[in-house]
């Protein structure tokens, strides 16, 4: 295993998963710099708290033949310390899956660990989180992409399902269940609510709404953490230039927010023409594409509901107010949600109910390095 350490090295850790894909029309590469920033300690704040290397595996002949990273992410809480590994590239050969593997075992080992999840991130869940295993079509922005043979190369070295990943889809002009409207009809009647789109030249104030949702609605579970207002305007901000105002919805009673749906377009319809790359002239030709171009698919970020207004109604009146904007534009058709944990079957209701497909799952895998321990799955939530 040769740990990377110099830009020769981080040059073929990058050109590594190229390589793999190169026959795969789906494949999309990644921009170099969202890989990179995982593993700057000035770009990635994960830092602070955990420490992460990685390192890439060559044959007898010195070709590249995988790659893989570990790391340990101090806040990331579960029953028994564990720590992760990620960013998963191998030929078809268990032998060296398995080298790579037992590698980062020993590593996490030595840091007191006694599992490991992955592939995961050294960040956050809204980006390369989880191992494909249904529906190998083109991946949405952030989101992992493997062949179907890493299913076996992980479940063969022992690792075993620690939750789904479930993504839904539908086509943007479906008509949605009827008892949508009439719950929509129900609360539109209470004028202490109200729905808006997100705007621009108002983005910290979104922010600083999408923190107080957020922080009341997920903080503290599974692993999970409050978010720093500031932290939430530097991300709205650094989204600002691909937003779609009329594709973000907030919902409000008596002015105090209390429910948020974020979307994006699919910005992998603009990267996969980047190779990897986001230089001037991809700059310029991101804002060519964005401006003049077409993005068909939109994808679901984040939807959330606070505790006292959950149960309501009110995930139907967001979705009937949004609705009426984004149908009626017509300018997108096809809606994909980012996934949803198989351990969120309230979530899982919702997205279901919308008349959405399960367009494809992933898997969060463990390792329990203690093999006479209990497997226990993730814990329901809500």
């Amino acid at each position: 295993m040769h740990e990377v350490k110099n830009d020769a090295d981080r040059k073929l850790f990058l050109q590594l998963a190229v390589d793999l894909y190169k026959n795969d029309p789906n494949y999309i590469r990644p921009l170099d710099k969202d890989i990179e920033e995982v593993f700057d300690p000035e770009k990635n704040k994960f830092f602070k708290r955990g420490e992460c290397t990685r390192w890439i595996l060559k044959d007898d002949e010195g070709k590249a033949i995988g790659r893989i990273a570990a790391f340990v992410n101090r806040q990331y809480k579960q029953e028994q310390p564990t720590g992760g590994i990620g960013f998963f590239e191998c030929i078809d050969d268990q032998a060296a899956a398995n080298f790579m593997l037992d590698h980062c075992k020993h590593w996490l080992k030595e840091r007191g660990m006694e599992a490991m999840d992955g592939p995961i991130n050294f960040g956050e869940r809204d980006k390369w989180w989880g191992l494909v295993v249904e529906g190998y079509y083109t991946p949405l922005y952030g989101m992992n992409y493997n062949p179907p043979y890493y299913i076996s190369l992980f479940e063969n070295y022992g690792f075993k399902v620690y939750f789904n990943q479930v993504c839904f889809a539908m086509k943007v002009n479906t008509r949605l269940d009827e008892k949508y409207y009439e719950r929509h009809a129900q609360i539109a009647t209470d004028k202490h609510y109200r729905a808006a789109h997100v705007r621009k030249n108002e983005i910290e104030k979104y922010a600083k709404d999408f923190t107080y949702i957020y922080n009341k609605a997920w903080a503290g579970h599974g692993g999970g953490k409050s978010l720093e207002e500031k932290q939430v305007i530097k991300m709205f901000r650094t989204m600002k230039p691909v937003m779609d105002e009329k594709i973000s919805w907030f919902v409000y009673y008596k002015d105090e927010p209390i429910a948020l749906w974020v979307n994006l377009p699919d910005l992998n319809q603009y990267f996969k023409h980047m190779d990897g790359k986001f230089g001037l002239m991809q700059k310029l030709r991101f804002l060519m594409q964005k401006t003049f171009g077409k993005c068909n698919r939109f994808v679901g970020l984040v939807f959330g509901i606070i505790p006292e207004f959950q149960g309501k109604g009110i995930d139907a009146y967001m979705i009937i107010e949004g609705a009426g904007i984004i149908q009626a534009e017509a300018k997108y058709e096809d809606y994909e949600m980012q996934w949803i944990g198989d351990f969120n079957p309230k979530m899982i209701n919702i997205a279901e109910n919308l008349g959405t497909y399960r367009s494809r799952r992933l898997c969060t895998y463990r390792y329990l390095f203690d093999r006479t321990k209990e497997f226990k799955r993730h814990a329901i939530v809500g």
